[in-house]
């Protein structure tokens, strides 16, 4: 799928939200939307195809060790994945099914790879603007998500490599975390083209980083820096800041009045609690609605950070 010159922003996902060329009232309208997970950032909860092929002993549990054991077939395994897992109709059914907004995680060798790494370069990044101009085709927002950053943010499968956080920690943290500002500094210039100010409205800038683990002030640095690069380079979406699984309190007391356009993202789970799994529906949602609203509205509140 090539990009035509012109591009057209008047589709509207549905009759209550605006189309793509009018702005959406973020912080006064409910966004509905979904994550495609699992697509241009592997997942093996989400695609255990790819890894349940393999012994314990093979130690194959994250795209890292994944494509280092694929070494030359990772490029097709992994296109084909591309080219199937998420198609058009898929944001088609998204825009059919009354949402309005999709997140779409990609992680940094969708742009660059560095040293010796067996990651799949630049492959995953044609899909994502092929997803983006679906999304334009059906009136639905993209929020981008930078999945994985160098080193991985959080040590976890999803974020490219499982194990040690070597982002802004460890001997190479903060060459990690130059690199992804680097990343993020290509990205933006990108992504600040008027082809995409209206489609692509929410900037992720590192999912999950695990600030539980990691020291709070470099991240908050790292963040700062990242906004302001982001901005520089001309974007006017607003940019989205993981909490770190912080306490939602903690940050009344965090980048208060830095200037940028910043949204909040946290993330609550019912998936990985054996106890909420084994729920009926019915009794998720009375969890979600009893347990969260609070929470959720405190994000929504400036003190929040």
């Amino acid at each position: 799928m090539g990009l035509n010159a012109a591009w057209d922003d008047s589709a509207q996902a549905n009759e209550h939200v605006p189309p793509l060329n009018k702005r959406f009232p973020y912080g006064k309208q409910p966004i509905r939307g979904v994550s495609v997970g699992g697509w241009l950032s592997l997942e093996p909860f989400i695609t255990p195809s790819f890894f349940k092929k393999y012994s314990v002993h093979d130690n194959v549990v994250d795209e890292y060790t994944l494509t280092r054991r694929l070494a030359s077939s990772a490029k097709p395994t992994l296109e084909k994945h591309y080219a199937t897992f998420i198609t058009e109709r898929s944001f088609r059914e998204i825009r059919d099914a009354g949402l309005d907004h999709v997140r779409i995680p990609y992680s940094y060798w969708a742009v660059k790879k560095f040293d010796d790494e067996p990651y799949v370069e630049q492959v995953s990044f044609r899909y994502l603007l092929r997803a983006i101009e679906y999304c334009r085709k059906y009136g639905l927002r993209v929020s981008l998500d930078l999945h994985g950053l160098p080193g991985s943010q959080n040590g976890w499968n999803h974020s490219g490599r499982h194990g040690v956080i070597g982002w802004l920690n460890g001997p190479d943290g903060d060459k990690n975390a130059q690199r992804s500002l680097d990343i993020h500094d290509q990205l933006s210039k990108f992504f600040a083209q008027p082809r995409y100010k209206n489609v692509v409205t929410l900037y992720g800038l590192a999912n999950e980083p695990l600030m539980l683990k990691l020291p709070i002030e470099p991240v908050i640095d790292w963040t700062k820096k990242a906004a302001e690069i982001v901005e520089k380079n001309g974007m006017k979406q607003h940019i989205v800041f993981g909490d770190g699984f912080l306490k939602l309190s903690k940050w009344k007391t965090i980048l208060q009045d830095t200037g940028h356009s910043l949204l909040l993202d946290t993330h609550q789970y019912t998936i990985f609690n054996t106890e909420l799994i084994g729920l009926e529906h019915k009794k998720k949602l009375e969890f979600v609605c009893d347990g969260w609203v609070e929470l959720l509205s405190d994000s929504n509140s400036k003190g929040t950070g």
